[in-house]
């Protein structure tokens, strides 16, 4: 018999985040924070009926601003009676809102395609932990949709560099890896002291001790180019909450960094971006945007392509209309060359 000192399962964050929402859409009246620690997968393996989950508590607030932040529409649904009382508080997703919009249609073949796939990935992956999870939530009283509840996919969000990092982490151990800072033309080796591995606004970022300059820096792993490589050095952590304290840091450069926008309404950039920015007012059309990384705001921004107009800063503006100037070029014939094949 294992015994009950064993530390539970570690669930990757993406699986838990995919049994978060797909729970949350699986019932109408919603779920108590109570009700989704103890049942769904990612949390129940460390909740504690009896004992502090202050911690699981903190995860699950994290959680909750990491799929607002996709764009999934949770809300909160006060009982009648009981209004400011946070444990009876329930959590849902409405599935009118989560809908696919009313212009997205497919064809009889993709339809088809779509429907095998749904097939294959129902019957394989209502796991035990998911069956366990929907008899919980019956106990409770809590009626859930089954084939919702019971997909149980292993999503792959995270870079290549993440799984190396987290091994170190445990390890202690001194790595290495080529980082490409935002307009450098080349990588430089950087080799660092790993402190924590966080999610901040829905990127993974590794904060860590550089040491060649021995000073706490955090690096975006997207922007990791290479391997990271294990070196046979290892060190002592000095100070605690490093995680904690990083996210404050990124927390506070979201905050200070606002961009101005103009949308066109009835867009994909609108829809995207209002669920994420604005207050959700029909027709509002101007959005204030925080970000704490003027590239990746650039990249994003300029992808929508004329649904989005940066009235400011400057500097976004001009890192926005360089990216799609240089798309207008890339996509140019050039003079005297042919279109034939």
């Amino acid at each position: 018999m294992p015994s009950s000192s064993s530390s539970p399962a570690r669930v990757p964050v993406e699986e838990r985040l995919f049994s978060l929402v797909l729970a949350l859409l699986a019932t109408e009246t919603g779920l108590t924070k109570s009700e989704i620690l103890s049942t769904v997968q990612g949390y129940r393996q460390r909740y504690s009926s009896s004992g502090d989950n202050a911690s699981l508590e903190r995860q699950f607030e994290r959680d909750k601003d990491d799929i607002r932040e996709l764009g999934v529409p949770l809300e909160t649904v006060e009982s009648p009676g009981d209004a400011g009382n946070n444990q009876t508080l329930r959590y849902r997703i409405p599935k009118g809102a989560y809908d696919l919009p009313a212009d997205v249609v497919f064809s009889a073949e993709e339809i088809t395609l779509l429907g095998l796939a749904a097939t294959v990935w129902r019957e394989g992956s209502l796991s035990a932990e998911s069956r366990r999870a929907i008899m919980k939530l019956r106990s409770l009283g809590v009626e859930s949709d089954e084939p919702i509840l019971g997909y149980a996919p292993r999503l792959r969000v995270r870079e290549s560099a993440f799984e190396p990092l987290s091994i170190a982490l445990e390890r202690r151990t001194i790595v290495r890896f080529p980082y490409l800072k935002p307009g450098e033309s080349a990588s430089r080796l950087r080799t660092v002291a790993p402190l924590a591995l966080i999610q901040h606004q829905g990127r993974w970022h590794l904060h860590a001790t550089d040491q060649d300059v021995n000073e706490p820096r955090t690096f975006l792993l997207s922007r990791m180019v290479g391997p990271v490589t294990m070196t046979n050095r290892t060190f002592e952590p000095v100070g605690t909450d490093f995680a904690a304290h990083a996210l404050d840091e990124l927390e506070r450069i979201w905050r200070r960094n606002v961009a101005e926008i103009e949308v066109v309404p009835d867009t994909d950039a609108a829809t995207r971006l209002s669920k994420r920015y604005g207050d959700r007012e029909p027709g509002n059309t101007h959005l204030s945007v925080n970000y704490s990384d003027l590239n990746i705001i650039a990249d994003e921004l300029a992808s929508y392509g004329p649904e989005v107009l940066v009235l400011s800063p400057p500097h976004l503006r001009e890192r926005v209309r360089s990216r799609l100037a240089a798309t207008v070029a890339a996509h140019s014939d050039e003079p005297g060359e042919s279109s034939d094949g």
